[in-house]
């Protein structure tokens, strides 16, 4: 892609160790979760390269826990979709069952790299699938970072207000929600979490990068907010599903085309 030629990126990549996705050159499945947060660092060194300098990342990512010494998960009764086959080792310099902190030292990573971290969003989720674990809280909420390209970025300030009309907070309350259109996509987030980002960072017109497209909820949000869109996924099932979806809400230009593009109007 060109240089600077995005405004502003919104996406989730996958997280590590949580599923197989099936397909070479995944992300996710790095024997070790420093290899898989080098590994995305420099995906998103290439994001830098074609984002705007007035630009912003909006990077949804989960935690995950150590394996405790397990080489498979077992179906979770309320989340049959979470079992896997195989396990990462626990990772070195932690201990069975402790909680990696992926988001942090993703963030750090990309810090380093030269990305300014401008802020932590929470993203609660008041309709959370409880979990079978017995020995801590159900997790009820992923991280949402804003980073930006410069010192100063283009960032609307008025676009989306808070409860009461108030200026936006850092903890969102949003809920979950099944796609049927997306039903073979197993973690898909929210238009009503990605809706906020791209009114904040982006005018009409402007382009929208998700380089982990999954079904298309990024780009069904800016076709719907009048913006372009391109996107990047190597599983093809999910790219069809992103086509097919893009195409019942009218938002295909080229449905043959390798970028999915996006337009209202």
């Amino acid at each position: 892609m060109p240089e600077k030629s995005a405004q502003i990126v919104v996406t989730s990549p996958p997280y590590w160790s949580l599923r197989d996705y099936g397909i070479d050159g995944q992300v996710g499945l790095e024997a070790s979760v420093y290899d898989f947060i080098n590994n995305l660092a420099s995906l998103f060194d290439e994001v830098n390269r074609v984002l705007r300098d007035d630009g912003t990342l909006w990077l949804n990512i989960g935690d995950s826990y150590t394996s405790g010494g397990r080489t498979w998960r077992a179906p979770d009764k309320k989340n049959v979709a979470r079992a896997m086959q195989t396990r990462p080792d626990t990772p070195e310099g932690l201990k069975p069952k402790d909680l990696i902190g992926v988001p942090w030292r993703l963030a750090f990573a990309l810090q380093e790299r030269g990305w300014y971290l401008r802020q932590e969003i929470i993203w609660n989720k008041p309709n959370a699938q409880p979990e079978s674990v017995r020995d801590r809280p159900t997790r009820s909420h992923e991280n949402v970072f804003l980073f930006s390209k410069s010192e100063r970025y283009k960032y609307d300030v008025d676009a989306v207000r808070g409860p009461n009309d108030r200026r936006l907070r850092s903890v969102w309350d949003i809920k979950t929600q099944f796609h049927r259109e997306a039903s073979g996509h197993f973690a898909t987030f929210p238009p009503s979490l990605v809706d906020p980002c791209v009114l904040i960072g982006s005018e009409q017109g402007d382009l929208v990068l998700d380089p982990f497209c999954g079904s298309g909820t990024t780009a069904l949000s800016a076709g719907n907010l009048h913006r372009r869109f391109a996107g990047i996924e190597l599983n093809p099932d999910y790219m069809e599903i992103a086509r097919a979806r893009l195409l019942k809400n009218g938002f295909v230009e080229n449905p043959g085309s390798d970028f999915v593009g996006v337009a209202h109007g």
